[in-house]
């Protein structure tokens, strides 16, 4: 297999670059090629359903930086070897992955979250065109952000960005070995092609008569012969019941793997302290509902009612109080230090009247579609943008140090302050907390593949455009995949084929300042102070205690989202967090070259199979 080392040119002609620790951009290879940019596109496309699904399952999407040049790579060098077309160039594989993952966060722009908890509480959905136009706007502000930033986060404060630093050696590694890139592409296809089929039999797919549901947990509990569950008939409750059961799924075994053991552990002992103990108890008192005293019902749905409040308010207070220990960041967000030692742009950073204009066309662009697609008001419209602008910077900064974006903390903040700002108001609290969450989440997005960029010799200019260019193929592809899977919000999510744990919590939100604190179910109001003490006492201890210590302590945003997602869902995550130890444990070398490939491979097919089941079922006569 030809390869060639594409950042190292016997005689580059570059430009200089203005930190050391960058290679010179590389002007010889080629990098915005037409074959780069559609690659890209299409392959965000594709996989920006595959985050859609994931987040209406799990409340989460994934990283498709690597993936993509994966991929990509797998593609154009078959291509290569069968028909003689160019060699896929490093530097064209960047522009692809750049493109392809700001299309696949596109879930982030409010799809698989304040956009169906706007239609539960209201009633309100865009059509297609126009849910593409929103998400667009969301996120261009986003990337307008980061343009601004790429000089003083990446040269100036040097931050990390993990996430960008992973791709740039997988790229650098995929071409200075082919073998290894083919086996790596091999884990990723085989794990997604394993997947699918597996989805499509236990679905009855394949053979009609084979399907294969939630597998039962033996085992049943006594009730007290008074209260809640006496006068709904119910004498004893199943492990089904409590939504306990084995899930025969790979999906969430999978996303146990990429996330680890902490994060799974920590969510089944959520699950289990919500409900195997709060919830029947809530019940008990008659402040909650069961779901049927059938031992097959799942509760579900009529439960997660109450059991949300508590595990919103943990998830929350958690969020927020992590995020408070970043202050120095915050002030160095907002207040960054000069650096004389930094040259001027370059030909290759984006031109300073294009940043200039691409900040008005973004307000502009943000405003009008806040206030014509939802009737905000203008000025409430200018302040969520402001008020973006700044989160934004503290979220991209915040990722840079961790790797871990807050957006749903974003959007708390802006909803706590439109709630204040503009009360009642359902559209103007979730929408507004639309447009910083997003934004959030496509400035991080783009500054990691920066990062990329960088590591690589990339210009930074052309790797902006590319990432335009993926938000646009995100918002047409994702804004159809979410309307076509999800025709009906109000009754398809919150329910155990589609849990959609971060609409739970922005619609919780969105109610206490819609309908204040009396909407709210009996007994919630105290659930909610409880758990949201844990939260922050349990956020204060691991940020000061020692790191070695930090892996032992539970993360009270997983235990939180443990109570809004059915307990197969934290199981089967916890499943795949001690697959993952034993891995590295008894086969390290392998683990540490294919185990993350091939956990992507699995969420990859799972997701695209599922999103074409439910279209077929949504076409079928």
């Amino acid at each position: 297999m030809s390869t060639t080392q594409a950042d190292s040119p016997a005689e580059p002609q570059a430009a200089t670059d203005s930190h050391a620790e960058f290679p010179p951009v590389n002007t010889i290879d080629p990098q915005f090629t037409i074959r780069a940019i559609l690659t890209g596109m299409v392959i965000g496309a594709v996989l920006s359903l595959c985050n859609v699904y994931a987040g209406l399952k799990i409340g989460w999407g994934f990283n498709m930086s690597i993936t993509a040049a994966l991929l990509s790579f797998a593609l154009w060098q078959s291509l290569h070897k069968a028909f003689g077309t160019p060699h896929w160039g490093m530097l064209e594989n960047n522009i692809n992955q750049t493109a392809a993952s700001s299309a696949a966060s596109i879930s982030s722009a409010g799809l698989v979250a304040p956009i169906p908890a706007l239609t539960m509480l209201t009633g309100f959905e865009l059509g297609w065109g126009w849910l593409s136009v929103w998400v667009f706007a969301v996120s261009i502000v986003g990337i307008v952000v980061a343009i601004g930033l790429r000089r003083q986060m990446l040269i100036v404060d040097k931050l990390p960005y993990p996430n960008g630093i992973a791709t740039a050696e997988t790229i650098k590694n995929i071409y200075a070995d082919g073998k290894e890139a083919m086996a790596r592409v091999k884990y990723l296809m085989g794990g997604g092609l394993v997947a699918g089929l597996w989805k499509l039999a236990i679905k009855g797919k394949i053979v009609s008569s084979f399907k294969v549901g939630l597998i039962t947990i033996p085992g049943t509990f006594a009730v007290a012969t008074k209260g809640g569950f006496v006068k709904a008939g119910i004498k004893s409750f199943t492990w089904k019941n409590v939504t306990f059961a084995l899930d025969p799924s790979l999906l969430m075994v999978a996303v146990g793997g990429l996330v680890g053991l902490r994060a799974g552990a920590s969510m089944l002992l959520g699950s289990f302290i919500g409900w195997v103990l709060l919830a029947p108890w809530a019940i008990e008192q008659g402040w909650a509902a069961a779901g049927g005293a059938a031992p097959e019902a799942m509760w579900y749905r009529a439960t997660i009612k109450w059991l949300l409040w508590p595990g919103v308010a943990m998830m929350v207070t958690a969020s927020l109080t992590s995020f408070a220990f970043s202050w120095r960041s915050v002030v160095a967000a907002l207040m960054p230090k000069r650096d004389t030692t930094v040259a001027k742009d370059t030909e290759h950073d984006v031109p300073r009247n294009w940043f200039v204009g691409g900040v008005a066309i973004a307000m502009v662009l943000a405003v009008w579609t806040q206030a014509g697609l939802f009737d905000i008001a203008v000025w409430t419209a200018v302040v969520a943008v402001l008020m973006t602008f700044v989160l934004a910077i503290v979220a991209a900064r915040v990722s840079g140090e961790t790797g871990i974006t807050p957006v749903g903390a974003m959007g708390k903040v802006t909803q706590l302050m439109f709630g204040v700002i503009s009360p009642g108001n359902a559209a103007a609290n979730l929408m507004a907390a639309n447009v910083t969450g997003g934004s959030a989440s496509q400035c991080a997005d783009l500054l990691h593949d920066m990062k990329t960029g960088a590591m690589i010799g990339a210009s930074p200019k052309l790797q902006a455009l590319a990432q335009v260019f993926g938000v646009m193929a995100g918002s047409l592809a994702g804004s159809a995949g979410y309307l076509l899977m999800i025709p009906d919000p109000a009754k398809m999510l919150m329910t155990k084929e589609w849990p959609a744990p971060a609409v739970v919590a922005w619609k919780a939100v969105a109610e206490i300042f819609m309908k204040g604190i009396d909407a709210m179910p009996e007994g919630a109001v105290d659930a909610m102070l409880i758990a949201g003490s844990i939260g922050v006492v349990a956020a204060v201890i691991e940020k000061l205690a020692p790191k070695h210590v930090t892996k032992w302590i539970p993360s009270a945003g997983a235990i939180g989202l443990g109570f809004t997602l059915p307990a197969f869902y934290s199981l089967s995550m916890f499943i795949g967090g001690v697959a993952l130890v034993i891995s590295n444990k008894f086969a390290k070398s392998w683990a540490d070259r294919f185990l993350i490939v091939l956990a992507a491979g699995v969420v990859a097919g799972e997701s695209i199979t599922g999103v074409g089941i439910a279209i077929q079922t949504i076409l079928a006569p």
